[in-house]
């Protein structure tokens, strides 16, 4: 705007007007702040308790760490699964008995009425032999996952997949090469069902 100096008997003499504000500027600097704060450029907090102003965290001993290390083994996850498979397998296979008609009858003397000891006996038996199928494999999957694991550095379904066809594949081989490919595939499909399910 012009303002008259001397006066007001001088010539008008232009004052600088003020300048009017940069949108483009403005534009530019609010994007920057929105690639900053919801951008790609947004930088990922980190959610330790000891950040976020929570209980602090103490420092695990030597002890701790070495319990942690064991208990992340490949050797303690096969044993694990081994006695978990050895008792799953044992009710499994009393709890079979129990609904099957035939326990306790000797082969020889079907008409003679087997006695309470008898069929205990047979029940222990069968589930005796459940008990070590399911503990082998049990133990055998676990290891095979774990060392798959370990060697592909990830922790997705495909470790159970493959651990499944190496335990299925060794357990059939037993019985020649075809049973063999099938157990591998079966195993593996079960074991991709059940990560399919549980993820």
């Amino acid at each position: 705007m012009a303002s008259t100096v001397d006066g007001g008997n001088g010539p008008m003499s232009d004052i600088p007007t003020m300048a009017e504000p940069s949108y483009e500027g403005s534009t530019f600097q609010y994007s920057m702040l929105l690639e900053h704060l919801v951008g790609e450029k947004r930088q990922i907090k980190d959610l330790n308790p000891t950040v976020m102003g929570g209980l602090p965290n103490p420092m695990k001993t030597d002890d701790q760490k070495m319990i942690e290390r064991g208990m992340e083994s490949c050797a303690f996850k096969a044993v694990l699964a081994c006695v978990g498979g050895f008792v799953l397998g044992g009710a499994f296979g009393v709890f079979t008995a129990g609904i099957d008609s035939n326990v306790g009858f000797d082969p020889k003397d079907p008409m003679k009425t087997p006695s309470a000891r008898e069929v205990l006996k047979d029940m222990g038996q069968r589930g005796m032999s459940y008990a070590k199928n399911f503990a082998v494999i049990g133990a055998m999957f676990s290891c095979t996952e774990c060392i798959i694991e370990s060697h592909r550095g990830k922790s997705d379904w495909k470790n159970a997949v493959y651990s499944g066809c190496v335990t299925g594949g060794a357990i059939g081989l037993r019985a020649g090469a075809k049973a063999g490919v099938l157990g591998c595939g079966g195993f593996a499909a079960f074991s991709a069902a059940i990560e399919y399910y549980l993820r």
